[in-house]
């Protein structure tokens, strides 16, 4: 959390002062060791799932190089930015570019010479994590084994950016040490990030640790400048220490050593807990889908028509630095578990207390750089009926849900119209990261002795939304499909882990969003489908829920050629708010007295919340047809803020619901197309029971 906000910080600065600190013109680099862990790693430990999605990382280091378009900038200096953007965009703490010289290039023999063409490189340090302390739950499955998780985070980084500027036709290998043909060490002196200190290799801010990544490439960029090689950095001078530039700010590491790691950053625990969730849930009315109901599944089928089924794989990944996610998201696949129960293997220690199990896999999620971690027992209405692609059934299999959000970025969304070409990149990186941090959970699961298997958006077996609702991490908002976090909103992707390990469950939460969601409607005022309500919450499937027209917003989203997906509502919500003291205490503010909430509404607006920040537009707009990153065919979307639409938004609005009775029928396949009854969903839609007469009945039916 910082005092100062970051609004007026060009995203290519990165979350630290680096820009502030003392540099020369040229440094002679030296050859020296990159930090190692404090301990060793006891022998129950995650270092051998880590490292199993580390090798399956760096298989993609390398690759083809697409056609080269002339859409791509030649300014060096953009280019620079681009790169280190892309980098903070993935969570590297610093980044910075350099020249190759010669002398960095390792003799590793003529068969593994570094690619001469590549003159440049992209350097980026990936800090450690903070590690409970030997007695804290998860310090045995954790403690030394920060080489290894960072390294994996690095290679995961090197792979992306490598990937995308391959896809931009240059070039381009990701290095990472036990994979890399250059020295890593020489080349982060090169760039500025680190210097030599004690026969040591030292980067300021990183006082934790931190690992190194590099992706060399023929993209030519401007060049930063290394470090002054001793004497006082300025990274301690005090407008650095108090983050006057909207930086992380001196103290940060050390306020986080105060709480314990399975609370996690945010203070969930000062959220109100309650038996129930705040909207009503009628398990016994639930009926469970199957996969091919989804829409994004029903699209692909050609349930919504040719052009929804032609553009489904490619909308997603029509922007070059998805497309450099993608085969790390479709590699993790086979690897996400099993279904069958197991025996205890005796290994990662005392499992008996549930209570100091479910501390530890908290501890253990946030240690792999989950934002928030919860758990909720895995009843059978969270599953999907049958599977999409050969109709199989799907049991109820695990007892448990670890359910875990990942923060697609407040920046990089304060500077996109929510639906522009780095949409659909927000998603994928969240999507990606939560099914590396589910995946290596789930592995370490298994190695215990518990049946454990990852859900991730590339495939799941849960649906995560109501695991989401019973873990306390959200509440139903107005955008309907969109649980919201009192922390950061609705701006994050999910993922789940189901198993068998014994663990305490969490409680839903009533953060007042109800009420809050009941007075505003932003999200369906800026929908660019119409596909939000601007009316009460009704029930469907058993939920109390405002009904969002998913077959309006999937069509939008999937077909729209003015960027890649969409995600205005996430971006226009007034709880999509940076993590400053100030946005902490809005937050409280509303929680607390509900009689602010008419005015922290109307302020939204005024403040101009929700328009594009363009000092946070860093990405470059660009579109990959036919593999080739080109020029956008249709433009690109530039949407601000759009008031004064909600009465003419509101008359127009013609909504359908689609409940298992019109969803294609269990066992269907993606090889069958089950059209859409449209007209048959409108009708659902105005026949919808109210929640209070939902109440009302049940009470009858009780009596």
């Amino acid at each position: 959390m910082r005092i100062y906000s970051n609004r007026d910080r060009p995203s290519h600065l990165g979350p630290y002062a680096l820009e502030r600190l003392a540099r020369l013109d040229s440094v002679e680099p030296r050859s020296l060791l990159l930090c190692v862990d404090a301990c060793a790693a006891h022998p129950d430990a995650i270092g051998a799932e880590i490292e199993t999605y580390a090798a399956l990382f760096r298989r993609f280091l390398d690759g083809a190089v697409a056609p080269r378009s002339p859409a791509v900038p030649d300014d060096p200096v953009r280019r620079a930015e681009n790169l280190k953007a892309s980098a903070y965009f993935l969570d590297a703490a610093l980044a910075g570019t350099c020249v190759v010289a010669e002398a960095d290039r390792l003799d590793l023999g003529s068969d593994a010479a570094g690619d001469p063409d590549h003159t440049h490189a992209l350097v980026f340090a990936v800090p450690f994590g903070r590690v409970p302390a030997a007695d804290e739950p998860g310090g045995t499955w954790i403690r030394g084994t920060n080489v290894a998780r960072t390294d994996m985070r690095a290679t995961e980084i090197a792979v992306i950016l490598a990937g995308y500027l391959r896809w931009m036709g240059f070039p381009a290998r990701g290095h990472v040490a036990g994979d890399t043909l250059v020295d890593l060490s020489r080349l982060a002196i090169r760039a500025g990030i680190a210097r030599a200190e004690g026969g040591r290799l030292v980067a300021p801010f990183l006082s934790r640790g931190f690992r190194i990544g590099v992706v060399t490439t023929g993209f030519v960029v401007a060049l930063d400048r290394p470090l002054v090689p001793d004497g006082d950095l300025g990274e301690h001078a005090p407008e650095v220490y108090v983050g006057i530039d909207g930086t992380r700010p001196g103290w940060a590491d050390a306020e986080e050593e105060q709480r314990p790691l399975h609370m996690g950053r945010y203070p969930m625990e000062t959220i109100r807990r309650v038996d129930e969730p705040t909207t009503l849930v009628i398990r016994q009315e639930i009926g469970r889908v199957p996969k091919r109901g989804d829409f994004f599944k029903r699209a692909e089928a050609g349930d919504l028509g040719d052009k929804p089924r032609l553009e489904k794989k490619r909308f997603p990944m029509k922007h070059p630095l998805a497309l450099g996610m993608q085969p790390l998201i479709q590699a993790m696949v086979p690897l996400q578990g099993d279904r069958e129960k197991q025996q205890p293997t005796g290994r990662g220690g005392d499992l008996s207390d549930p209570e100091r199990n479910a501390a530890a896999i908290k501890a253990l999620g946030y240690y792999l750089g989950a934002d928030f971690v919860g758990i909720c027992r895995a009843e059978p209405w969270m599953y999907y009926a049958t599977d999409d692609t050969d109709g199989r059934p799907i049991a109820a299999y695990h007892d448990y849900a670890v359910v875990m959000l990942i923060d697609q970025g407040y920046e990089t969304m304060e500077g996109a119209s929510g639906d522009d070409w780095i949409s659909a990149s927000q998603s994928m990186r969240a999507y990606l990261r939560g099914a590396e941090i589910a995946g290596v959970m789930a592995a370490h699961c298994r190695k215990m002795g518990f049946s454990a298997r990852s859900h991730s958006n590339a495939h799941s077996e849960v649906i995560h939304n109501p695991a989401i609702l019973m873990a306390g991490l959200g509440e139903v908002s107005r955008i309907g499909d969109t649980l919201l976090n009192p922390f950061i909103g609705p701006r994050s992707k999910s993922v789940v882990l189901t198993t068998d390990l014994p663990m305490t469950v969490d409680k839903p939460i009533d953060f007042g969003l109800q009420d809050f969601c009941d007075r505003c409607r932003k999200c369906a005022r800026e929908c660019p489908c119409n596909a939000i309500t601007f009316g009460p919450k009704v029930m469907f499937n058993g939920y109390e829920i405002w009904k969002a027209d998913v077959e309006k917003c999937t069509k939008y989203r999937v077909t729209q050629m003015k960027g890649s997906a969409c995600g205005r509502c996430m971006k226009m919500c007034p709880w999509n708010r940076d993590d400053t003291v100030a946005a902490r205490e809005l937050a409280a503010l509303s929680i607390r007295h509900p009689e602010a909430r008419p005015a922290i509404i109307a302020m939204d607006d005024v403040l101009q919340n929700g328009k594009r920040n363009l000092i946070k537009r860093w990405w470059f707009d660009l579109e990959v047809v036919d593999g080739v990153a080109g020029a956008p065919v249709a433009g690109t979307n530039e949407r601000d803020l759009s008031p004064g639409r909600d009465d003419k938004l509101t008359a127009m609005q013609r909504l359908a619901m689609f409940p298992p009775k019109l969803q294609p029928a269990p066992g269907t396949t993606l090889a069958e197309v089950v059209p859409v009854d449209r007209v048959a969903g409108m009708d659902e839609y105005r026949r919808a029971e109210t929640p209070d007469a939902a109440r009302r009945r049940l009470r009858g039916s009780a009596s």
